[in-house]
């Protein structure tokens, strides 16, 4: 198992090497610069000379491999750059905008966990019944709506029909206030876990119809088990590899930020950061908050590999190639 994990970890480094290449020639093909970003219309009056000086304050001046290396340098030695626009070093301004994105991403993942499955094992028991139907139905709903409808509606509803206005744009951390923390984010977290609910609930149907039909689970049932035991600790548990899988690939989106939804909610998570970044030329921000995802996505991954081992004792990594 050690061995696995260190071959994981080392693969994970020319993947963020990538990344960083990828998103360093990106950022720098968008029309425009930091200067003119920064500045606005007031970028033509500037003077060749004083073009210059910022150029060489901004630091384009130099080749752009040179300002490569010079970045991914000091990525590695974990300086991410300085924020002009918010006057905070990058890696600062990252951290305290993720325990925000970290926190609406496990509550919609509880969200979808505690809707889905259950629906998901029920319409896969009573297969092609009513329960089948409306199972079917949700998912293809909750598929079918994107999440600034499924948002907006939410807004919509409680503003005018129950007279509340959810995180009118005073988000407080679950440090000063729980409660009311949880009640700021409780619906953004529903509209983000509403479309992965649906696609849990499919996810647990299909692999819970295939699982059913094979010759352990009749074994079990010649046995004499009750059914309740089949279905929860031999069927579903195996059944659950698909899903764990859709919940990695999930988190690992949901911790890059929803821009949508946290725009919609007024909250200040990284999605906001990294896009308001984007427009603004922000070259460090936008390079770091990619970096630093990445890394949660190999996080991420690298942990549900090792959660398909608690699920199933059969998958073993000690002789992994």
């Amino acid at each position: 198992m050690f061995g696995y994990l260190l071959r994981r970890l080392i693969i994970l480094v020319p993947t963020l090497i990538g990344v960083s290449l990828l998103i360093f020639l990106a950022i720098r093909s968008i029309p425009g610069d930091q200067i003119t970003a920064t500045l606005g219309t007031e970028a033509g009056m500037l003077t060749p000379a004083q073009r210059d000086s910022l150029r060489r304050y901004y630091g384009l001046d130099r080749p752009v491999v040179e300002q490569y290396f010079y970045w991914i340098g000091e990525a590695a030695r974990g300086n991410l750059g300085y924020s002009i626009r918010n006057g905070k070093p990058v890696l600062e301004l990252i951290l305290e905008r993720f325990p925000l994105t970290l926190e609406l991403a496990l509550l919609a993942i509880i969200i979808a966990l505690v809707v889905g499955i259950p629906l998901g094992l029920l319409s896969a028991v009573r297969h092609n019944s009513i329960l089948d139907l409306f199972g079917r139905l949700f998912a293809l709903l909750g598929l079918a709506m994107p999440s600034f409808l499924v948002g907006t509606l939410i807004i919509y509803i409680l503003s005018v029909y129950f007279k509340l206005m959810p995180n009118a744009g005073d988000y407080v951390s679950p440090a000063e206030d729980l409660r009311r923390n949880l009640g700021q984010l409780i619906f953004p977290a529903i509209t983000l876990g509403f479309a992965f609910s649906a696609s849990v609930m499919r996810a647990t149907r299909s692999s819970m119809l295939e699982v059913l039909r094979d010759d352990y689970i009749r074994t079990a049932r010649s046995k004499g088990l009750p059914e309740p035991r089949v279905i929860t600790r031999h069927a579903l548990r195996n059944a659950l590899i698909p899903v764990i899988t859709l919940i990695g690939i999930e988190m690992g989106y949901l911790l890059g930020g929803t821009f949508i939804v946290e725009t919609l909610f007024a909250l200040p998570g990284l999605g906001r950061l990294l896009v308001n970044a984007i427009s603004q030329r922000e070259y460090a921000l936008v390079q770091g908050a990619v970096l630093f995802i990445a890394l949660n996505f190999g996080i991420v991954n690298l942990l549900v590999d090792l959660l398909y081992v608690v699920i199933d004792p059969r998958i073993s990594y000690d002789h992994a190639s």
